[in-house]
């Protein structure tokens, strides 16, 4: 692949990590965004450019190819580059001759990911995943460059939810599965009626969709690609927590059956699944456990209260602008758990948080941390009195140390 001059447009969590990628890849970037307020240091070289409060039209016009953020899609100047045909996407076109997955939905994405990812390797695929920057991959950009550097069988993307139609133009999916539709960003959803749309407009054209029949909102979306099947949550041996996870194996199994991968050994390779980093898992410590991982949205919590009867609530508050998220506090109130500790997700609103919390009517104790350490000594103390202990919420990289931190603990008492 040739060096080239791109501008990215859009400086949020895909943009930033667009021009890590394309920095990565030895390309020359300039970088704009109309907040002031960016924080992009960490990215700084001879070989980026960057202007905040604007968009340089004459840098823009001059560069090879540009990247949008996904923020900017579907206004006017989205709307102009497409048309002069200068989107990365359109220049680097090898990514879209790569056999394509797109795995979306509210939860699960990253874990069902994952699995289909080990089963297409065991069967002898080379596989390129990535996608969603939220969601803790380097972002859209990085598969296009790597598609163009590399040759690959298959190609998994998580898709955001919010980013559908942007997706829709930068891949050329051949499978989509949609592991389900909940309450989360709700603020550019408005409403599950309106995500539900959205999961159809997107579906549309697509030869082969994969949908979870346990949702009443995705049966609804039958007829919205050119061929549908569903998956359900059968019984398998799994070493993961919850009914969930076994949703998400099932989700797997059926594009690997649509594929024609034995059922022998997708089995085989989903029994030996051990999970990935920062997503819900249990730890044991003797006669306790403690339930951790990401669960940022209130059916994701609703989803571990439904499995077991938790007596200590830990929970990652969310950002202050991510007002629908605040309603896992009143799942967390109707679990009734004997403690609540609240500590600083991406935001410091655990002020909030407890407010919200009495007013939904939760009456037993809670308690407000501020460091992940002391989240890891609390938990700790926890499981010599109780049975069944919970750590979600907001902030990803909080929750994987955490998480990462008990689990040696664990092996270190267990193994003494």
């Amino acid at each position: 692949m040739n060096r080239m001059k791109v501008a990215v447009l859009g400086l949020g969590m895909e943009g930033k990590n667009a021009v890590k990628a394309l920095l990565d890849y030895g390309n020359h970037v300039y970088a704009s965004d109309l907040n002031m307020d960016i924080n992009i240091t960490e990215l700084v070289t001879e070989n980026l450019d960057l202007e905040l409060g604007h968009h340089n039209t004459v840098k823009i016009d001059s560069a090879d190819a540009v990247v949008l953020s996904p923020s900017l899609w579907n206004i006017n100047i989205a709307n102009e580059i497409i048309a002069e045909n200068k989107l990365l996407s359109d220049i680097l076109t090898a990514h879209k001759s790569v056999f394509t997955i797109g795995i979306t939905g509210t939860n699960g994405k990253t874990t069902t990911c994952y699995m289909l990812k080990d089963i297409l390797e065991t069967s002898g695929l080379k596989v390129l995943l990535g996608g969603n920057a939220g969601g803790g991959f380097d972002g859209y950009t990085k598969l296009v460059l790597e598609a163009s550097e590399n040759k690959y069988d298959v190609m998994i993307v998580e898709v955001c939810d919010m980013t559908l139609d942007f997706v829709s133009y930068v891949f050329n999916f051949d499978m989509v599965l949609v592991t389900n539709i909940g309450r989360d960003h709700m603020e550019y959803h408005i409403s599950l009626e309106n995500y539900c749309k959205s999961v159809c407009r997107f579906l549309k054209g697509k030869r082969q969709a994969i949908l979870n029949e346990n949702d009443n909102y995705l049966t609804k979306c039958a007829d919205c690609a050119d061929n549908t099947s569903f998956f359900g949550s059968d019984h398998r041996k799994l070493k993961l927590f919850g009914k969930f996870n076994q949703e998400n194996a099932s989700g797997a199994f059926r594009v690997a059956e649509i594929l024609g991968i034995s059922s022998k050994l997708t089995n085989e390779v989903l029994s030996n699944f051990n999970g990935v980093e920062g997503r819900t898992k249990t730890i044991n410590f003797e006669n306790s456990r403690i339930i951790i991982g990401k669960t940022d949205n209130p059916d994701a919590v609703a989803a571990v209260f439904n499995e077991a009867k938790i007596d200590i609530i830990i929970i990652g508050t969310p950002r202050k602008s991510e007002k629908y998220r605040y309603n896992i506090l009143k799942e967390v109130s109707n679990a009734k758990p004997e403690l609540v500790v609240l500590y600083p997700g991406l935001d410091n609103t655990t002020y909030i948080a407890e407010k919200i919390l009495r007013a939904e009517g939760y009456e037993g104790d809670v308690s407000v941390l501020n460091e992940v350490s002391e989240v890891v000594e609390l938990a700790l103390n926890c499981t010599k009195k109780y049975k069944n202990i919970f750590i979600g919420g907001n902030g990803q990289k909080k929750i994987m140390y955490i998480q990462k931190t008990l689990n040696r603990l664990s092996n270190s008492i267990n193994n003494y």
